[in-house]
């Protein structure tokens, strides 16, 4: 019964067989197959207008070599204190730019503000002794499972627009985040002012796959160049595009972010009301953030449930596209026998 992440989660089964598909035979390499030919219509149908399409492995790498291509390695990269780029990446955004700086902006909810960006800006823009603001990153849906709306994301990009800035969108939990706010993928991307979205598919069933999204051609003749010299154009790409193309094919991403936003619903709702047990974060994705007593971690942990401690004695209890109803009630009702007990 582990709630750790949506990354200890299994493959789903049409990915693995689009993968099982996709091993018969030769084809050519570095994506010239057909299989990623086709990808680059599968994401324009999705996103409604023709966009570039840039298969990787990992969120790391697609976030890195995303902010490689929009920020020199004099640039500021304006993100939230707790975005993974800041906090989890281990440098590798100033890696992959070469020294660029991420600069956090704090809430208490994950997500920035335009008026929080704007009171940066313009910075040292111009005068060469400094720091120059080249971005924004956004992730969707942020560290604390909460949501950017489309309204939001535009008055950030006006902003940014404004001075000059690029706008990226970590997209990890991008399906789950389009779901709760019921609007369209473009709606929450490139008409909202998105440049480049790093289109999260791991965490939501596939078996290792990400892409980046360049809503702008001129941006994306170079991050073909930054994702080789990064080490990140696959010899065998069709392994990737099979598990994206499988990923959109009958709108799986969307089916499987919906089960996983059931259950966290589903988890939410069970806790709340519960003597001792306070949420911390409204529940808008697949996460759920829950402040329970020291004895009560205790007992949950001991009867084989599996969490992240998110800080002091506040858990992050994260669902997938296959967990379990019977998994999350098991967890409700441990909870509850515990609280009546004591």
């Amino acid at each position: 019964m582990n709630f750790c992440s949506d990354n200890v989660a299994g493959i789903s089964p049409e990915i693995l067989a689009a993968l099982a598909a996709a091993n018969e035979g030769a084809a050519p390499s570095y994506g010239a197959d057909a299989i990623t030919e086709r990808l680059g219509r599968c994401f324009a149908e999705v996103f409604e207008r023709e966009v570039a399409v840039f298969p990787l492995s990992t969120g790391t790498a697609a976030n890195s070599v995303a902010l490689a291509t929009l920020v020199p390695p004099w640039g500021v990269v304006y993100c939230h204190a707790n975005a993974h780029i800041l906090g989890d990446e281990c440098g590798a955004p100033e890696f992959y730019t070469h020294g660029a700086r991420l600069t956090g902006i704090a809430s208490d909810d994950g997500k920035i503000r335009a008026g929080q960006l704007a009171a940066l800006l313009p910075g040292n823009k111009g005068n060469v002794h400094g720091m120059q603001p080249s971005a924004v990153s956004l992730t969707q849906a942020t560290e604390a499972g909460t949501v950017y709306s489309p309204d939001e994301v535009g008055a950030i990009t006006e902003v940014a627009r404004a001075h000059g800035l690029a706008v990226h969108m970590d997209g990890s939990r991008f399906a789950n985040a389009l779901l709760h706010l019921g609007v369209s993928p473009a709606e929450m991307t490139w008409k909202a002012g998105v440049d480049v979205l790093s289109f999260g598919a791991t965490k939501n069933g596939a078996m290792a796959a990400e892409a980046l999204i360049f809503f702008d051609e001129k941006r994306a003749a170079e991050c073909a160049f930054r994702r080789k010299r990064g080490g990140h154009l696959f010899s065998k790409m069709r392994f990737l595009s099979a598990q994206l193309e499988a990923y959109l094919a009958g709108d799986l991403w969307l089916g499987n972010a919906r089960h996983a936003n059931a259950m966290a619903s589903r988890l939410a709702d069970g806790l709340t009301g519960l003597p001792g047990i306070t949420l911390r974060y409204r529940t808008q994705a697949n996460e759920v953030f829950a402040e329970l007593t020291e004895p009560l971690i205790a007992h949950l942990e001991a009867s084989g449930f599996q969490f992240y401690r998110w800080d002091g004695n506040c858990i992050r209890l994260v669902t997938a596209f296959n967990t379990k109803a019977a998994d999350v009630d098991a967890f409700i009702a441990a909870a509850r026998a515990f609280i009546s007990a004591t």
